[in-house]
């Protein structure tokens, strides 16, 4: 298939309403069911604490302060504190509960997307950036946090506070809840304004975020590049520049708040103002007792906090739906490359490749055109031709890390598109031109392939590979730590470990893309040995630049312009005097 990419590699999403976004993250609350239902009885009776506290100044003081009865006060007095008591255990188990269920809702979230990741096909990890990549796992996650464990606690406590409080201000006078409540329009109106725009500049800034830390990622994955270039000042520069970006775009949803906000408290200021002059006309109308009045006051302040909460909240939500568009918009890609419906497991093979009327482009342009190879069990196939020709390509559909847009790759007679990807991969090995290393002990990277591999398999694939002098004279020997990427080791040395784990993944079919270019003369003549080893009895695609690793190839393809244009042994191609002669000429001549 035709492997298409958004833009710059990112996600599309349609925005879809908060709603269904909140729906989709409903099934990662429901294995921590039983403690979300405790959470929120617990907030019921931290809501009840909230609205019992007037009630009980008013009989305080129209029972107790008023009559003068002492009983009255001692009673109200108990049971302010008895509330009160409620209410701090009630809220303190409930902040732990909250945070638990929270926590975990987003481990088991973090842990979905990037297992989901590594199934993308290669395709999309090729198109998207790094940086954008980590900040879907890290700040995207990380902006859903505050609401998942704090903001939905605020949501519901406050929530069931507003409708309690509009409840009991009917009930003590439905004429001043009334006035009170002239201030919902514009407060309604301001509200509308404020979700329309600052939803688009939230959306904006978890991008602008994705952007720097894609910027952090190259930068620092190629200092060595910027510094031998002497490019520090320039990605300085670049790097400031999309945080400039960042804080614009951050600044505008900051100006945003900074206006509602503070219209929130001054239209609640104007609010208690109406009832503060008609509460006390009333009162010195005796129509309405102190005791009540202060109730309605408390009360009052009751409705106005939960709203300065939610809104402030919606700041919260709004980061957070944001973020969450973009993680789901990562979940919900769906891999090119899947298994198809009744793929079968690969059995252990002989190692025959065969491709047949292979056609494959990247986008609107195809790179290979009609290609038929055929590799026989056992046999060394190298792949030569001009840089852009279309060797890693071919590469990379043996492997499937691609499918054929017209065409067919089988293994021992096998449709790649038939068998489990699984199944393939635990047949193959790959060492690619840089051998990346993870950071962990050499022990570990030797093994990465077959993590089961017993201590006496690794050091006889060292000894087999020539690797096992170099290995014991690091400081830990085989528990020296790597570093990240393999840094603490030279190009050499990395490479003869990147042949090492492939022998000791004991793979049917090798791929080895180009793995002798990048180190010095005494290290490729070490792993010329080293592959001699890795290659004996297997079939191997090998692709280089570096002619005199491959003469003794079973058999040469030149690739050129995504076709083969010439097949045969070294010998053959050089009395043929076609493009292979050519191309051994102009490298003789390099390397002269």
């Amino acid at each position: 298939m035709t492997v298409a990419s958004p833009p710059g590699g990112r996600e599309t999403t349609a925005g879809p309403p908060p709603s269904r976004k909140l729906r989709k993250l409903a099934p990662y609350f429901r294995p921590y069911l039983g403690r979300t239902v405790m959470t929120v009885v617990l907030m019921l009776v931290v809501t009840a604490a909230v609205l019992a506290v007037p009630a009980l100044a008013q009989v305080g003081i129209d029972d107790g302060i008023r009559a003068g009865d002492r009983m009255v006060l001692v009673v109200v007095v108990a049971a302010f504190v008895a509330v009160g008591a409620v209410g701090w255990a009630a809220g303190s188990y409930q902040t732990y509960l909250s945070s638990w269920v929270g926590q975990r809702v987003l481990l088991d979230l973090r842990t979905d997307t990037f297992r989901h990741l590594m199934r993308l096909q290669l395709g999309y990890h090729e198109r998207t950036p790094t940086g954008r990549t980590v900040s879907r796992l890290t700040s995207d996650i990380e902006a859903l946090n505050q609401l998942v464990t704090e903001g939905v606690t605020s949501l519901v406590i406050n929530g069931l506070t507003l409708v309690g409080v509009v409840a009991i201000l009917f009930a003590y006078d439905a004429q001043l809840a009334l006035m009170a409540f002239l201030i919902f329009p514009p407060l309604a109106i301001g509200t509308a304004v404020f979700r329309t725009v600052s939803a688009k500049l939230y959306r904006r800034t978890r991008e602008r975020v994705a952007d720097v830390l894609a910027s952090l990622q190259e930068n620092l994955s190629g200092m060595r590049v910027v510094q031998s270039f002497g490019r520090q000042d320039e990605a300085a520069v670049a790097f400031r520049a999309v945080n400039q970006d960042y804080r614009r775009t951050h600044m505008a949803s900051v100006r945003l708040s900074s206006a509602y906000f503070p219209s929130v408290e001054a239209l609640s200021g104007v609010g208690t103002a109406i009832i503060l002059y008609f509460g006390a006309t009333r009162v010195l109308n005796a129509d309405m007792t102190v005791g009540v009045m202060i109730a309605f006051f408390g009360y009052l302040s009751s409705f106005f906090d939960p709203i300065q909460q939610l809104s402030q909240l919606y700041d919260t939500f709004q980061a957070a739906m944001a973020a969450l568009e973009k993680i789901f918009g990562v979940l919900e890609t769906e891999p090119q490359l899947d298994d198809a419906p009744g793929a079968v497991p690969l059995p252990p093979i002989a190692g025959e490749v065969e491709l047949r009327g292979l056609s494959f482009g990247y986008a609107d342009e195809e790179v290979l055109h009609n290609v038929d190879l055929h590799v026989l069990p056992g046999e060394t196939l190298a792949l030569v031709g001009p840089t852009g020709a279309g060797k890693s390509t071919l590469a990379k559909l043996i492997a499937r890390f691609y499918d054929p847009d017209a065409g067919d790759v089988r293994i021992d007679g096998h449709d790649l598109r038939e068998i489990t990807r699984d199944s393939l991969r635990a047949q193959l090995a790959i060492v690619p031109q840089e051998g990346h290393l993870f950071a962990g002990t050499m022990a570990e990277n030797l093994a990465f392939g077959r993590p089961e591999a017993t201590e006496a398999e690794v050091r006889a694939a060292c000894d087999a590979v020539g690797a096992l002098e170099m290995i014991e004279a690091l400081p830990q020997g085989f528990d020296t730590e790597v570093g990240e990427g393999g840094a603490r080791l030279s190009s050499g040395q990395r490479q003869l470990v990147a042949l090492v784990r492939a022998l000791v993944a004991q793979p049917r079919l090798l791929i080895l893309d180009e793995a002798t270019s990048s180190v010095d003369l005494r290290s490729e003549g070490l792993i010329e040995e080293a592959m001699h080893t890795l290659l004996a009895g297997r079939t191997a695609v090998v692709i280089a630049h570096r002619l005199s690793t491959i003469r003794n190839a079973d058999r040469i393809a030149v690739v050129d312009g995504g076709r083969i244009v010439e097949q045969g042994t070294h010998d053959d191609l050089i009395r043929a005097g076609g493009h292979y002669a050519d191309l051994y000429a102009d490298w003789e001549a390099s390397v002269a």
